[in-house]
């Protein structure tokens, strides 16, 4: 019994129970026949289904990865004794935030097509992350700042975003929203969520307009694996304390630095380098990853 395999899935439902169960049955892991309290990490009223199962032999993870997905059921390997990090740093835009910053504010000025396909690109790592942000902000010179405020207005919660930092704060770790978006945003959302702090670019404002440009430096994701190693050495903790997420190609280098590294609905770049993936569960399963179990989580 050296390791489990975690089921997740968001919403539950019993047809997805079901498929969880069919596949335990599949690769004979231990309890198959049914899954048992001690290995449902959920119950009926979390909003993900989450479902451990020990393994005593290796497995082929991607084959029975590959048929999860078709029910849309995430599954990762994790450490038979998984233990709550004492860290948490998330990206914010299409992590904790549904969609990207940038590409809203785009939209608002008219020019959400031209800018997305940018964006598009440099998450999948196509364009250099530094000159895609300065392009994409060329493109918004002269812009009201008022744009700004209907953002953060718009801005939809990932489901599951708040009982992840809630739960994490409880239980004395520390939550950091590092971005390579705005603190016009970062700001409103690391304090709606409770996160113990936020960093991100600065976008320049010239008598009332936006002036086409991020004031230096740069946050990216050299920046952020940066910020990583910061908090490691500030709180004195091992990088196995820490637990990172992201979507995009400018998280790669922190995700792989983190004692657990998360590809949530990762960019295909991203889930090509990085194992431990959420692709159809919310961002409770995060919790899962680390042993929590409903017992824990705070709403």
């Amino acid at each position: 019994m050296q390791a489990c395999i975690l089921f997740t899935a968001s919403p539950p439902s019993p047809e997805k129970f079901a498929a969880i169960t069919a596949l335990c049955q599949l690769y004979e892991l231990e309890q198959s026949q049914m899954l048992s309290d001690d290995q449902m990490l959920s119950n009926n009223r979390s909003s993900c289904i989450a479902a451990r199962c020990t393994i005593s032999r290796p497995i082929d993870l991607s084959t029975l990865r590959k048929q999860a997905a078709e029910h849309q059921i995430d599954v990762n390997q994790i450490d038979f004794e998984a233990k709550p990090k004492k860290l948490l740093i998330a990206d914010m835009d299409a992590t904790i935030i549904r969609g990207e910053s940038l590409d809203e504010l785009a939209v608002l000025a008219g020019i959400g097509e031209e800018i997305s396909q940018i964006t598009t690109r440099a998450m999948a790592g196509e364009l250099d992350f530094e000159e895609a942000l300065a392009a994409r902000l060329a493109l918004l010179k002269g812009q009201p700042v008022s744009l700004l405020d209907r953002v953060a207005a718009n801005t939809q919660i990932t489901p599951g975003a708040k009982e992840l930092v809630k739960t994490m704060r409880a239980n004395g770790a520390a939550c950091y929203l590092i971005s390579g978006g705005f603190t016009f945003l970062t700001s409103v959302i690391a304090e709606k969520l409770g996160f113990t702090g936020h960093h991100a670019n600065e976008i320049a404002i010239e008598q009332g307009k936006l002036a086409g440009y991020a004031e230096p430096p740069i946050l990216g994701k050299q920046a952020k694996y940066d910020f990583l190693s910061q908090y490691i050495e500030q709180m004195q903790i091992t990088p196995s304390d820490s637990l990172c997420v992201g979507d995009g190609a400018n998280d790669m280098m922190m995700l792989q630095a983190a004692g657990m590294g998360v590809a949530f609905e990762g960019k295909p770049a991203l889930r090509k380098a990085i194992e431990t993936q959420i692709s159809h569960s919310d961002l409770t399963a995060l919790l899962y990853l680390q042993g929590y179990s409903h017992h824990n989580i705070r709403y």
